[in-house]
């Protein structure tokens, strides 16, 4: 069938009439072409390929029509669990007339990559949904909510449109020297990108706050850049703003080339993914990453002068795990602190259930409220809540508020959400995690 033009016709031969003899009955079988279509016409034959070759022409959407409709990405995909979703459904949407550049169905994809994992004929939906979304943007035809985020990064370089100057501020309260390479631009060992949650959103700060003391007890050589810093744009790039994502990665390369540095750590898996996968695109190489991959084998250097005593289980973020292969080392870590007994949910490691944060959901919650039947964040509480848990140990920033409003509106407020440094302070500093 023609397909987004990259296919040709398949070529029908049919008999008026065709019979076949079972060799072993010996009994006759009419297998006509009109017979064994009950003398109506195939419903695959009876769509127009224009979707497909719209989406075909942008970079990265071609494989969009490589799906055969098996099925495999419906139950993994975790928005079909509180929708009507999943590639296959998207597939057929726009083989039967949806416009997917206008349609509500291209802005519910998180690009968690579950269904790539699966998938037999590679549909990615982390390269096709982006694509869609950037033509959308330039039409104009995309949520307000999400269009309010993208002018905030553009005039102030962070999604929560606060002010640069106070991209540090979390530091007063850390306890901790924590040096800001504008100040003192000596060279330094770690440059510890501290990405927009954690600069600016309050239990984001608490994890900086924890992290810096964390480092600072392991005599960690550190710095962050303060004022200078820009998100990495990852998740603007994902939710289709790919020529904001570009600017942002031109103005935070020319600031790196201010300042002598061996490694970039930083909290945010998206940010994680951009510096190891996406920057060296276009010709950007660091040696990247997230903090947890830097505490792991440090582990045994860690004093903790108090025991936890608490049972945990872990979300694992999806551009940790499903995109880049991480799922050891904030388990390495959560099982290495006293107390602490780790409980696995159903949906962990490569089949872990998404948050509903990624490719630009931390946005869209407003928008989804009336296309799910509940938050994905909701339904990933509800399954932390299920093993009998006392904390949700996450490692992503987004994952904290989501997740602590999660809770809330659940009815599962004992269901404690605790970042995994803030878990190694408190043990490191012998306090109740309760209190």
């Amino acid at each position: 069938m023609p397909i987004g033009g990259t296919k040709q016709p398949a070529g029908v031969s049919e008999l008026d009439e065709a019979i076949v003899t079972s060799s072993l009955s010996g009994r006759e079988w009419d297998v006509s072409g009109s017979s064994s279509r009950m003398l109506h016409s195939r419903v695959l034959t009876d769509y127009s390929a224009a979707g497909f070759a719209k989406i075909a022409a942008l970079e990265g959407g071609n494989s969009l029509e490589y799906c055969f409709g098996c099925g495999k990405c419906v139950p993994v995909c975790p928005v079909d669990l509180v929708s009507e979703y999943g590639p296959r459904k998207i597939h057929r949407a726009v083989q039967t007339g949806l416009d997917l550049f206008k349609s509500d169905e291209l802005w519910k994809c998180t690009t968690c990559g579950n269904c790539l994992r699966v998938c037999p004929k590679e549909v990615n939906m982390i390269e096709v949904m982006p694509a869609v979304r950037e033509v959308a943007m330039v039409e104009g035809t995309i949520p307000d909510e999400l269009q309010q985020v993208m002018e905030k990064t553009f005039r102030y370089g962070n999604a929560l449109g606060e002010n640069p100057r106070r991209r540090h501020a979390w530091t007063k309260g850390a306890g901790v020297e924590v040096r800001v390479l504008a100040s003192d631009p000596s060279p330094v060992d770690v440059l510890f990108y501290v990405e927009d949650y954690w600069s600016f959103h309050p239990r984001g700060q608490q994890a900086a706050q924890a992290f810096a003391r964390i480092m600072t007890s392991l005599n960690v050589d550190f710095a962050i850049l303060g004022a200078e810093e820009k998100t990495l744009g990852d998740s603007q790039r994902l939710a289709g703003e790919k020529g904001l994502f570009e600017s942002l990665m031109e103005e935070v390369v020319d600031v790196l080339a201010k300042y002598q540095f061996n490694r970039i750590v930083t909290p945010d898996p998206h940010g994680f993914n951009a510096l190891k996968k996406i920057y060296p695109k276009y010709g950007h190489t660091f040696e990247a990453f997230h903090y947890s991959q830097l505490l792991a084998p440090l582990l045994d250097q860690i004093d903790f002068a108090g025991s936890l005593d608490a049972t945990v289980t872990f979300h694992d973020p999806c551009y940790l795990g499903r995109h880049n292969g991480e799922y050891e080392a904030p388990r390495k870590i959560i099982e290495a602190i006293p107390g602490v007994k780790l409980l696995e949910m159903g949906r962990c490691r490569e089949n872990s259930y998404c948050c509903g944060g990624g490719g630009g959901g931390m946005w869209l919650d407003g928008f989804n409220a009336n296309q799910l039947s509940e938050r994905l964040s909701e339904r990933r509480v509800r399954e932390a809540a299920a093993t009998g848990a006392d904390i949700l140990a996450v490692a992503c920033p987004y994952e904290v508020s989501r997740f602590e409003d999660a809770a809330k509106s659940t009815g599962n407020e004992g269901l404690r959400v605790m970042d995994i440094a803030e878990m190694v302070d408190i043990a490191m500093r012998g306090e109740d995690w309760r209190s």
